[in-house]
């Protein structure tokens, strides 16, 4: 006889892996078309899936892209916080740690910008509902896994409250890459105006970022 339970773990992990597989497709699809034309049928197709392992999971497509979105703030929240650790931060010069973070917010935008187009949209059609509010705590403490990690490092920062002016720095930086790289415009109007590159890009508001904190940027 066979004994209760013996192909469970194999059906969970097939259904575990069909679960990821739309997940990563849901947020795959959103990058590409955006919020109106990530549609089940393309996320399913994404995915080589049928519609049917959506609505056995999820009530619609919004409750699918929900979880998505949740699945990618919550690995980038992860990530942060073991990539570089507050005492970590503490051993690294002001200067380098502050490089370091600009290239690679710089980098994450570049190659991101379209999902976060998406992201951001998706965000304010849902603002103020329990989604909203878990998705902006997690990118909260994304953000303030970075002010920890500047204040950790920044003993150069002449501030009478460094938290405060790293947070208030960041936001500067982060708004910039915004309206710069995700949210861009017409870019015709800007000609002449913006760093003319990345590199440009990164090195300028690495300028400005230490510029307002008051800490010296070392010369190679």
């Amino acid at each position: 006889m066979r004994k209760p339970g013996l192909t469970l773990a194999p059906q969970q992990a097939r259904s575990r892996e069909s679960l990821n597989k739309l997940l990563r497709a849901a947020v795959e699809v959103l990058g590409q078309q955006g919020v109106a034309g990530a549609t089940i049928p393309r996320i399913t197709a994404h995915a080589g899936l049928t519609p049917g392992a959506v609505y056995r999971r999820f009530r619609n497509k919004d409750v699918l892209l929900q979880t998505a979105i949740l699945r990618v703030l919550e690995d980038q929240a992860k990530f942060l916080r073991l990539s570089l650790t507050v005492e970590a931060a503490a051993e690294i010069p002001f200067a380098t740690l502050a490089e370091q973070v600009i290239n690679t917010l710089v980098v994450s935008y570049r190659s991101n910008a379209r999902l976060l187009r998406a992201l951001r949209q998706f965000l304010q059609e849902n603002e103020g509902n329990a989604f909203w509010r878990k998705a902006t705590k997690l990118e909260m403490l994304s953000f303030e896994h970075l002010v920890a990690l500047c204040v950790a490092s920044g003993r150069e920062i002449k501030h009478d409250d460094p938290r405060a002016a790293a947070a208030l720095g960041l936001m500067m930086v982060i708004g910039t890459l915004l309206e710069v790289v995700v949210n861009p415009g017409d870019v015709k109007l800007w000609k002449g105006l913006l760093p003319k590159d990345d590199r440009t890009l990164k090195s300028e508001l690495t300028r400005s970022f230490l510029s307002y904190l008051g800490v010296e940027r070392k010369v190679r």
